[in-house]
């Protein structure tokens, strides 16, 4: 005798929270409760005798059982998608959620949207922002694009743009900056990342300043201190390209330094949709029309 068939409904609870890792977003996804798909996902699991998920703190993680089922669930539900739409003669757009630390986001990507959006117009960018420190999995996001140096347990890392730190100051300030040792009667405005006046200084040759000052957890709060004139910023050079071409921004110095990159960031544990694939693409493209001296 057959087997009767699996319920679509428990199998499409179970797509959508092995996609988001998360009930919650899953739920909301398919407009159910939390009650109701964790139901759908419970009685899937008795049919199939195995356990599909580890319950973690914030949010779930798939086990070996499910990370077989879900990208052959995930491709045939991306079918049935396509055959439904092309079949009514519609073109839905696809939608990618992408986190994008906020210097990014307004240094670098803004001003480039509309050059996506005209290349790529069938796909929905949903950005979000936030200051380097973010959980792809328990806020629903399909990437993330990042600052650092691309050691980011369990994900996959693409680097998309390299860029330069050098001191930066309101124009007043930078008239009375003759000489790097000069910074050692200056407030030096700091990130969260505590190596980084420390190296500047090194490569400057006044490794003897300690750098002292307020800390920021963002470099667009820091750009805008050291334009009041609080004090001077060590800044990624391309994330304020306009604030240094208007002026408001000063480079006092010529030195340099690398201290890491962006990279575009995520989950290994999922399959990479065919929007990312795209927008990974498109970046790298750009990355390669980006002159040498901002790399």
């Amino acid at each position: 005798m057959s087997r009767p068939p699996l319920p679509l409904n428990a199998l499409r609870a179970f797509e959508a929270a092995a996609r988001h890792q998360n009930f919650t977003r899953a739920a909301l996804e398919l407009c159910v409760s939390q009650a109701a798909l964790s139901h759908q996902i419970r009685s899937l699991e008795d049919r199939l005798g195995v356990r599909l998920f580890h319950r973690l703190p914030r949010g779930v993680a798939l086990t070996d059982e499910a990370s077989a089922l879900y990208p052959v669930l995930h491709d045939a539900f991306d079918r049935i998608a396509t055959a439904v739409q092309r079949a009514g003669g519609t073109a839905e757009r696809q939608v990618l959620s992408l986190g994008v630390v906020g210097t990014f986001a307004t240094g670098w990507l803004l001003p480039r949207l509309p050059a996506f959006e005209a290349a790529h117009p069938q796909l929905e960018l949903r950005l979000q922002t936030h200051n380097n420190r973010i959980d792809l999995a328990s806020e629903g996001l399909d990437a993330a694009v990042r600052f650092g140096d691309g050691d980011w347990q369990g994900q996959a890392c693409t680097p998309i743009v390299d860029t330069l730190f050098a001191p930066v100051c309101a124009p007043a300030l930078a008239r009375r900056l003759a000489h790097p040792r000069d910074l050692d009667r200056a407030t030096l405005l700091r990130s969260y990342r505590g190596d980084e006046w420390p190296r500047w200084l090194q490569a400057a040759g006044a490794d003897a300043i300690d750098a002292r000052g307020p800390v920021f957890d963002s470099s667009l709060a820091l750009a805008s201190a050291a334009a009041a004139g609080a004090g001077v910023a060590l800044l990624p050079l391309a994330m304020f390209e306009r604030e240094l071409r208007e002026g408001r921004l000063v480079q006092p110095f010529d030195t340099g330094i690398a201290l890491g990159r962006y990279w575009l960031t995520q989950l290994r544990s999922r399959p990479e949709p065919a929007p990312l694939q795209q927008l990974r693409a498109w970046l790298l493209a750009q990355r390669a029309l980006t002159p040498e001296r901002e790399h």
